[in-house]
C-alpha cells in the first residue's frame, strides 16, 4: 500500500507543475523557470537519490554492480539533458495553451513516442492493444489541438509543438533509463545521475536568462516548490514506489498527473475547455486506460519480437 501511495503522491506533485508556473510572478519566461527548476530540483534529486543508492549498496553488499564506462556515463548524461530540455518546452506549452490542455498533450504523446522509439531501437513489433491505445491517444491529442481552450478560442501551434517536444524528451528518458536498468544499474543511481546532469546543463544556461523574479517572495516560493517538490521529492517517491508495483498498477496511478493538472487548471486558474477539447480529453484518457489494461496481460511488454 505504501508503494501505491508513493507513486500516486508523486503523480499529484507532478500535476501541480503547470499551475505553480501560472501562479508565479510577472516577468517570468518558460526558459527561466525551467532553468531554475532544474538547478534546484536536479541538485536536490541527486543528493537524495545518491544517498539512497549508497544505503541500498550497504544493505546489499553481495550484489554485483556494473562498472561505469563511457557508454553508460553518456546515457546517464543524455537523460539529464533531456530532462533539462523538457522544462522550457513544457512551460512554453502551458504559457500558450493553458495548463489543462498542454499537460494532457505532453503526457498523452509521451507513451506513444516512447513506444515508437522503442520499436525503432529494438525492432520489436507493436501488439494490437498497443496500436489501438496509441491510435486513441493520438486522436485525443489531435482533438485537443483542434479544440483548444474555450477561453482562447483555439490552440497555439507553437504551444502544441512545445508540449509534444516535452513528451518526446520524456520518451527518450524512459527508453534510456530502461536500458540502464536492464544492464543492472541501481534505480536510484540512474535517477540521481539524471538529476545531477540536468542541474549541470541548466546551470550553464543560468547566466543567460533573467531570474530577477526570484527576488519576489512569490517567485522564490514557486522556484522552491517546482524544484524540491515536483522534481527532488516527486522523482524519489516515484522511483521507490515503482519497485513494489506491477507495470499495470503504476501506469494506472500515473493518470493522477493529468487529472490533477486538468482539475487545477479548471478550478484554480479558471480555464475552460471547448466541447471538442473535452471530447479529446476523454478519448486520450481512454487510450491511456487501454495501455494500462494491456499491461495486465500475461506478456506485459507492449511489443512482440519481430521475426
Amino acid at each position: 500500500m505504501l508503494h501505491v501511495i508513493a507513486v500516486l503522491a508523486a503523480a499529484v506533485l507532478f500535476g501541480t507543475t503547470g499551475t505553480s508556473q501560472a501562479l508565479g510572478p510577472d516577468g517570468t519566461t518558460p526558459l527561466s523557470i525551467g532553468v531554475m527548476r532544474m538547478v534546484i530540483g536536479g541538485t536536490g534529486l541527486a543528493l537524495l537519490a545518491f544517498s539512497l543508492a549508497r544505503r541500498h549498496a550497504r544493505r546489499n553488499p553481495g550484489i554485483v554492480r556494473p562498472r561505469l564506462g563511457i557508454r553508460p556515463a553518456l546515457l546517464m548524461c543524455l537523460t539529464g539533458v533531456c530532462l533539462a530540455i523538457y522544462q522550457p518546452l513544457f512551460f512554453l506549452g502551458t504559457a500558450r495553451n493553458g495548463v489543462a490542455v498542454s499537460t494532457v498533450i505532453a503526457l498523452g504523446s509521451a507513451p506513444v513516442l516512447a513506444g515508437l522509439l522503442e520499436w525503432a531501437l529494438t525492432r520489436r513489433r507493436p501488439s494490437a492493444i498497443w496500436v489501438g491505445a496509441t491510435a486513441l491517444a493520438t486522436l485525443g491529442v489531435l482533438l485537443l489541438g483542434l479544440g483548444g481552450s474555450g477561453q482562447a478560442g483555439g490552440t497555439d501551434p507553437i504551444g502544441v509543438a512545445g508540449a509534444i517536444g516535452a513528451g518526446a524528451s520524456f520518451a527518450v528518458i524512459a527508453n534510456v533509463q530502461r536500458r540502464l536498468l536492464d544492464a543492472g544499474w541501481d534505480a536510484f543511481t540512474v535517477v540521481g545521475s539524471m538529476g545531477a546532469s540536468a542541474a549541470v546543463v541548466s546551470a550553464v544556461a543560468l547566466p543567460f536568462v533573467d531570474v530577477s523574479w526570484l527576488a519576489e517572495p512569490r517567485g522564490l516560493v514557486m522556484a522552491l516548490w517546482l524544484g524540491l517538490a515536483t522534481i527532488s521529492v516527486a522523482y524519489v517517491m516515484f522511483t521507490w514506489g515503482l519497485q513494489g508495483l506491477s507495470a499495470a498498477t503504476a501506469a494506472t496511478l500515473t493518470l493522477g498527473e493529468p487529472l490533477t493538472a486538468a482539475l487545477l487548471g479548471l478550478t484554480v486558474l479558471g480555464e475552460h475547455l471547448s466541447a471538442l477539447a473535452a471530447v479529446g480529453l476523454v478519448v486520450l484518457a481512454l487510450g491511456l486506460a487501454l495501455l494500462a489494461w494491456g499491461s495486465r496481460r500475461r506478456d506485459p511488454a507492449p511489443f512482440a519480437v519481430e521475426a
